[in-house]
C-alpha cells in the first residue's frame, strides 16, 4: 500500500479523487469564474458542497429565492477555512487568476441532481457589485 497524491494545474475544476461516498476536486480560476465572465448560478439539490481556499482570492456568491425574486449575498473566503454550501442554495465562485481551491462533495453530485440558472443583465450587475 502507498500514499497517493493528486494535483491539477489547469483552468477550471477537475475531480482528482473519488470513491463511493465522496469526491475531492481542485478548482482553479477559469474565465467563467472571473468577475467579468460569470453569467450563472448553480445549485446541488441533494448534497452540500465544501470549499477550502488554498491560494489567491475567492468570493462566494449565493442567492436565496424569495417572493420578490433572488436575494444575493456574498462571502469573501479566507485561506484554510472550510466553507459549506448547503444543498439547494444557488451559488457560484468569483476568482482571480492565481486562485486555487479544494472542493469536497458527495460522489453522487452530478448535473442530474443539480440546476444551472442563467442570470439576466441586472442580476449580473448586482453580483459584480458584491465581488
Amino acid at each position: 500500500m502507498i500514499i497517493a497524491d493528486y494535483e491539477f494545474a489547469g483552468e477550471g475544476m477537475q475531480r482528482v479523487f473519488e470513491n463511493e461516498k465522496w469526491t475531492v476536486g481542485i478548482k482553479n480560476w477559469k474565465p467563467a469564474n472571473d468577475v467579468t465572465g460569470m453569467d450563472c448560478l448553480e445549485r446541488h439539490n441533494k448534497t452540500d458542497e465544501l470549499f477550502v481556499l488554498t491560494e489567491g482570492a475567492c468570493t462566494l456568491i449565493y442567492a436565496n429565492e424569495t417572493e420578490k425574486g433572488l436575494e444575493f449575498g456574498s462571502v469573501k473566503m479566507e485561506p484554510g477555512k472550510v466553507f459549506n454550501i448547503p444543498a439547494t442554495l444557488w451559488h457560484n465562485t468569483i476568482t482571480q487568476k492565481d486562485t486555487k481551491m479544494i472542493l469536497i462533495e458527495d460522489s453522487n453530485t452530478s448535473m442530474e441532481n443539480s440546476d444551472i440558472l442563467m442570470l439576466d443583465n441586472d442580476q449580473i450587475v448586482a453580483i459584480r457589485s458584491l465581488a
